[in-house]
């Protein structure tokens, strides 16, 4: 049985979807969805892009990364599709919610007194 296609969304779609799931931070540029993290330095970056690493194996949807000592660009496209699918917006709304948590009482407190990774642009 062949697999049914992926879905790949219009660029108005596209757009309009970012706003619809709350990917604040998200945008599409040049066929690929899109998002630059800031951090403090250096071990932030690197503890962000492990992460990502993480969650990209295990969902077995890997972004294309690029590092630099204090920012970080993902990028995600579904190449068997040619395009962007339901697949790179879960993808995303994971990292989102992965990189930029912290602690909010209880147990863990308010958590390190660092911002490991700044949602602004």
């Amino acid at each position: 049985m062949t697999p049914t296609p992926e879905r790949v969304y219009s660029e108005a779609e596209i757009t309009a979807k970012i706003t619809e799931t709350g990917l604040t931070g998200w945008y599409l540029e040049d066929g690929w969805l899109r998002r630059k993290y800031n951090t403090d330095g250096w071990p932030q970056t690197l503890m962000a892009v492990n992460a990502i690493g993480y969650l990209c194996e295990a969902a077995y949807h890997h972004a294309d990364l690029s590092v630099t000592y204090a920012k970080l660009w993902v990028k995600l496209k579904t190449h068997s599709a040619g395009g962007i699918t339901d697949k790179d917006f879960d993808l995303a709304r994971k990292i989102e919610d992965v990189v930029l948590w912290r602690p909010a009482g209880g147990a863990l407190g308010t958590g390190s007194p660092q911002k490991f990774v700044f949602s602004r642009s």
